[in-house]
Order: structure tokens, then sequence, then C-alpha cells
């Protein structure tokens, strides 16, 4: 065995950028990185919404004032591929791209899809991670130390009524995946699958006692006998970070959903 010490704190003063970071999942992201000593640069589509998280972060990790930064990127319009080259000047190079920007989720009948709709809820979810591997990876460490990690979903497996656009997006979201890791190589590129995840993305769609109940009862089916965190969740980016020798793969987070 080599006698170098093994780097065990594999994300000690690398740069991650978390896109979605003010909010879900992408947050979570963000603390999780700072606790591993990570610097980490947040955006999403608001200012205000970066000032207030960058304020929240550091709260929490006082130590990090100077490893926190943040600037806004609006990934749902037209000009979303001009917005990713800015935000990219502003950030400068990275190790990590992580992507969990995510919008309300497309849910309507079969019969209620429109040509519109299918494309509106393709644009954050599934085309701005390809425009963000375009020009993000000029900006990656090269190696396979470095990585781009994305966001897809159980139902890209488990279908369900109404879920057609959605089901639709996963599944390019994973393909879209294995073959960036083929064009980014050695950059390696993978995606985290979660369930069900107790975010803010469902405050919308249920009170918050309605939310109660029905996660309460969604939780009881799966194996874990519980909805998980978003705290919980990140843990699968991070693994996807340090792990240098995993690409082109599919990582579920999802409390074992996908088997019952």
């Amino acid at each position: 065995m080599s006698s170098t010490k093994y780097n065990y704190n594999k994300l000690a003063d690398k740069h991650v950028l978390i896109l979605g970071a003010t909010s879900g999942l992408g947050f979570a992201v963000a603390k999780a990185c700072l606790a591993q000593s990570a610097r980490i640069t947040i955006s999403s589509s608001s200012s205000r919404r970066i000032e207030k998280t960058i304020q929240t972060l550091i709260s929490e990790f006082p130590d990090a004032t100077d490893s926190v930064k943040g600037y806004s990127c609006d990934l749902s319009r037209d000009s979303a591929e001009d917005e990713i080259e800015t935000l990219f000047s502003q950030v400068g190079v990275v190790d990590h791209i992580v992507y969990t920007a995510a919008d309300a989720l497309s849910l309507m009948p079969l019969q209620d899809i429109t040509r519109e709709r299918i494309i509106a809820g393709a644009q954050i979810r599934l085309i701005a991670p390809i425009l963000v591997a375009k020009i993000g990876c000029r900006y990656l460490t090269p190696g396979p130390e470095s990585s781009f990690t994305l966001t897809s979903g159980g139902i890209s497996e488990r279908p369900s009524e109404n879920w057609t656009i959605v089901a639709a997006i996963m599944g390019g979201v994973n393909s879209v995946m294995r073959n960036l890791a083929l064009e980014l190589k050695p950059i390696r590129v993978n995606a985290v699958s979660p369930g069900l995840v107790d975010t803010e993305m469902w405050d919308a769609t249920f009170e918050k006692e309605a939310k109660d109940v029905a996660f309460r009862a969604l939780g009881e089916k799966h194996l874990t006998g519980r909805v998980a965190s978003a705290d919980e969740v990140a843990e699968a980016y991070v693994y996807l970070m340090k792990d240098s020798n995993v690409t082109g793969r599919v990582i579920s987070s999802d409390s074992g959903s996908g088997i019952v």
C-alpha cells in the first residue's frame, strides 16, 4: 500500500456549481458540499432568492463566508443559451456541476397534452441541461475527478396516469446522461433519480395539513416507511461527485419505492 495518505475528503476546496440551488434538492446539495469543505457557486432565476440563500448558508456555516458565491440564470427563457454563457463567464473554472433546476411538474391527462405544453415542460428539465453540458464542458477541470450530475426521476421506470410528459422528460434525461458520458469523457456524467422527496415543490399542490396526511400515507408504502428529506437525497449527489470511477449511471434514491 502506498505510504501517501489517502484523501478521504475528496470535495475539500473543490469548486461546485449548483443550478437550482435556492430550494429543495439544490439547497440540500449546497449544504452538503459546504459540510465537505467545498467551495460553491449557486444559481437560480432570482437574484433576491440567491442573496437570501447565501445568507442562510453562511448562517449555518459561518466559516464558509468566502466559499459561497451566487449568480442568477433564467433557464426558462428562449435566451437560455445566452444566459448560461453569461453564467459560466462569471463563475469560471469548476470541478463539478450539479443540475437540480426544476419547475412545476407538467401533470395532465393525455387529451390535454399539446405541443406547446410538451416543449414548456421540457425546457428546464431536459433542454437546459443539454445546453449546460455544451457550454459547461469548457469550464470543467479536465479528467475523471470532475463531473456533471443531472436530476432524473423514478417516473422514468414506474409509469403513472397523467405523468406522460414528465415520464418522457425523465426518460430523456437518463438517455442524454449516458450519451454525455461518452461525449464528455473523461469527465464523468451521471444522474440522480429521486423518488418522492419532501421539498417546497409540493407546497403549491397541497395545503400543509393535506400534505402531511398524503405524505404519511405514501411513506407507509415505501420500504423505509417514510418520505425522504432533501438532505438525505443530497448524499447521492455527493457520492457521484466523489467516486471518480462512476460514469454513465443513474443512482436511485427512492426509499425503495422502485421495487414495491
